[in-house]
Parts: structure tokens; sequence; C-alpha cells
């Protein structure tokens, strides 16, 4: 596997499964993409995502009826407490060439990041699946151990913009990027006053 942005807007995602792992899958892709959750019930966290909810038994669903479901869908996600239902729908994504993650059971062809955001920026972290917790242990590391990295991407942003236009080199310009990265007081000023760390970063570097 190989890890991928993908523009999930108005791509058709289906969750089957209504506890809090289906929850939490169909939170993560909400965000972009319109998301149907098929179960026999639903989680209370459900009703603070925006969602269509499909009832339907799915232990007793044939695969005609499964593939009917995930017809024309991007990706589909078994989010079942059964591996061996979670699998059964994946073969069938796979007939109908529709992606699959695997929440329980067989590997799909996609797994979901712990991940990381900001205005400027997103991580993701996986550990192919073989440690969950480590791939949360690094994102809330990266979270307390970097609170301005937000900032700092827009004030780099802006440091760019002002060396294109006042140094020629791209080594030079370069070389004082990287500076500012490794300058603890310039990660300061960046999570606080914006107007300030331009400041610091003009009388220390472009000056």
């Amino acid at each position: 596997m190989i890890p991928l942005f993908v523009d999930l807007t108005g791509r058709r995602i289906v969750i089957f499964g209504g506890g809090d792992v289906a929850a939490r899958k169909a939170r993560y892709f909400a965000r972009e993409a319109k998301v149907t959750v098929v179960s026999r019930s639903f989680s209370e966290k459900f009703s603070e995502i925006p969602v269509e909810s499909v009832k339907a038994d799915l232990s007793a669903a044939s695969d005609e009826e499964i593939g009917a479901l995930v017809a024309g869908a991007f990706l589909a996600v078994g989010a079942l407490p059964d591996p061996g239902l979670n699998n059964r729908i994946g073969d069938i994504c796979r007939k109908q060439g529709v992606l699959f993650n695997n929440a329980d059971g067989e590997t799909g062809d996609v797994m979901v990041p712990s991940v990381t955001r900001g205005e400027h920026y997103t991580l993701a972290i996986s550990t192919g699946g073989n440690s969950p917790a480590v791939s949360r242990f690094i994102r809330e590391r990266l979270e307390a151990d970097f609170p301005a990295l937000d900032a700092m991407i827009g004030l780099q942003a802006d440091v760019r913009e002002w060396l294109r236009a006042c140094e020629p080199s791209q080594v030079k310009r370069n070389a004082i990027l990287w500076a500012i990265l490794n300058d603890r007081e310039a990660w300061e000023v960046a999570g606080g006053d914006p107007e300030r760390a331009r400041r610091y970063i003009r009388e220390k570097y472009l000056v």
C-alpha cells in the first residue's frame, strides 16, 4: 500500500455497522463525502453525524442485496462485530470494483490512518493495522510537541514569498527557511502574535 490524499467531495461512502467503530469511521468520512450507514441499529453518536441511515439485517441479506447497497460507491467500510460478514462484504465490493476498508477481518484495499490537522496541514499516521495505539501515540505527541505547527507553516509560506522577492539564490533561500525551522525562539513567537513573529523573522533573517 502507498499513502495518498484523496478528495472525497461528493463521493459516496457506505459503512456497514451501527456501533461506535462505525460512528468513528462515519465522522471521519463525513467531513467531505456523502455517507450512508447500513445496520439493524445505530449508536446515539450518529445523531451528531450527517449521514443517511439504512436499516437492514445484513446477516440475512443476500449477496445481491449487499451488492445493491454498495453499487456506485467509491468506498465501503466493514465495521460490523462479525469479521466473517465483514470479509463477505469485502468480497462483494471487490467484484464490483468498490474500494473496501475492513475494521475487523481480512485487510481490505484501504487503511484509515490516525490524523491530525490544522488550517495549513494534514498529517496521517499508520502502522498498517499492527498497532493503532502507536498511531494514536505519535499523533498525540505531535500535537503536544508542536502546538505552533500550523502557525509556523503559515509563517514559512510568508517568508518564502519575501525571499523570492529579495534573494535570487535558491540555495540561500532554502538555508534561511531551514534555519528558521531550527530556531527555537521562532517557534515560540510563531505560536503567539503573528505580526510579532513576522517582525522577528524579518529582523533576524531578512535584513
